[in-house]
């Protein structure tokens, strides 16, 4: 097993109740819009999760939808790897030729998030999750 899996996918919506309709009715996910002060993500349970939002079954993850947008950081699908620390995931990142997009972002309740993009142009992030 690697020791940075996937945890996390993210894609872009231009309608939350739509998208949100949508996975509720063909796969059961359980969706729901953080509001505002959160972006107007929408969390996508596709897991069934402990009481620290973690998956129970090991290989499921689960991910979330953000606005399509002129300012949005992509407009396709991408994925979450775990990191044990962000400070030097990012300098492998760029040391192995990716481009970070920014500095890392303080996620509350969850950890630190950064997104980059890879050396195939791909737009992926890195969390450091917080301890618990």
């Amino acid at each position: 097993m690697s020791k940075n899996p996937v945890v996390h996918f993210e894609m872009p919506y231009k309608d939350a109740e739509r998208v949100s309709k949508f996975y509720e009715e063909a796969f059961g996910w359980n969706m729901n819009n953080a509001g505002e002060q959160m972006g107007h993500y929408v969390v996508a349970q596709t897991a069934e999760t402990d009481e620290n939002r973690m998956v129970k079954t090991p290989g499921t993850i689960n991910g979330g939808f953000y606005p399509l947008s002129a300012s949005a950081a992509s407009t396709e699908p991408s994925v979450v790897i775990s990191v044990d620390d962000i400070d030097t995931a990012m300098k492998d990142v760029e040391a192995a030729g990716g481009e970070l997009l920014g500095e890392p972002q303080d996620i509350p309740g969850i950890g630190k998030w950064v997104s980059f993009k890879d050396s195939e142009g791909n737009r992926v992030s890195i969390l450091q999750a917080n301890r618990r």
